[in-house]
């Protein structure tokens, strides 16, 4: 037990390390030759470690995985656009906004109810976003987007959790992976005048390498299996430190600057992700490890 919140804590610290580095990689390099490169290298990792995982999956599965990773695709190019446009650090506590978007998401397309908690965590992360992102009675078109990429990763979550059993776990996740590297390298040859470039330094080389294999491959993996010996209130909680551990890592690598927006934004964001994930939830247990997919062959 100890083993899975230290490795799923790693996990939300990899996840955040990933906005400071993105941010210093974008001043070199367009959105989306480094996203086909960061999931081309992160795919072809994956499908190479856990081809008998994708091969266990049936049609339907696939079907799902591939509108999965579409869906996914398209969160990251809508944030990795926005992150162009706004800092790091508040680029991290607007995406987590998809915590307190998906219960209200689930609620309009999976009829579920919605209790006070979700409420509240609605207005305080309402309260935050405008605390950071409002320029006057407009927000950013930065910040605009990166909310757009929130909402977005909240459908993706819904769609993963209708469809994710602990069998196919694994091998839901290649695909998805396989399919988020073809969906960013065809857009990155549709809109790059040059087409796919690659980075010109070693530091750009070494960052985005790291983000494929850290926080891209090793990332799910880790959580994959972490999950198997946490109950999904508690693994929540602790990924919803991502911001926070991102907001960090970029006032203090990057030089942004700390400001009172950024505190209270963020305190009253990160206060609404803790509310609604401590809220009440179904007691169902976390699948068993001997009900976990297969590694191997």
């Amino acid at each position: 037990m100890t083993l899975a919140l230290v490795g799923l804590l790693a996990v939300s610290v990899a996840w955040g390390s990933s906005f400071p580095l993105t941010k210093s990689v974008l001043e070199r390099m367009s959105a989306m030759n480094f996203l086909a490169l960061r999931y081309s290298m992160a795919a072809i990792l994956m499908l190479v470690l856990f081809w008998p995982a994708v091969r266990r999956l049936g049609r339907t599965t696939l079907w799902r995985g591939t509108a999965l990773g579409a869906v996914y695709a398209l969160g990251q190019i809508v944030q990795n656009v926005g992150l162009e446009r706004t800092p790091a650090s508040v680029s991290a506590f607007v995406t987590g906004m998809y915590v307190v978007l998906t219960p209200l998401c689930a609620a309009v397309l999976l009829k579920s109810k919605i209790g006070p908690r979700v409420w509240i965590g609605a207005l305080l992360a309402a309260a935050g976003l405008a605390a950071i992102a409002l320029n006057g009675l407009s927000i950013g078109v930065g910040e605009g987007l990166t909310l757009l990429s929130a909402l977005i990763y909240a459908l993706h979550i819904i769609g993963l959790g209708t469809w994710s059993t602990a069998k196919n776990a694994l091998g839901l996740a290649v695909v998805q992976i396989a399919v988020i590297a073809l969906v960013v390298t065809v857009v990155a040859v549709i809109v790059e005048p040059s087409g796919v470039t690659l980075p010109t330094t070693g530091f750009d080389w070494t960052a985005i390498i790291y983000m494929a294999v850290i926080p891209g491959a090793a990332a799910m993996i880790v959580q994959s299996w972490a999950q198997a010996y946490l109950a999904p209130s508690r693994a929540a909680i602790i990924m919803s430190t991502e911001p926070v551990w991102a907001a960090g890592l970029s006032i203090a690598f990057l030089g942004e600057p700390l400001t009172w927006r950024i505190l209270l934004g963020g305190g009253l964001m990160l206060a609404a992700m803790l509310i609604v994930e401590t809220g009440p939830r179904r007691t169902e247990d976390a699948p068993r490890p001997e009900e976990l997919p297969k590694w191997g062959a």
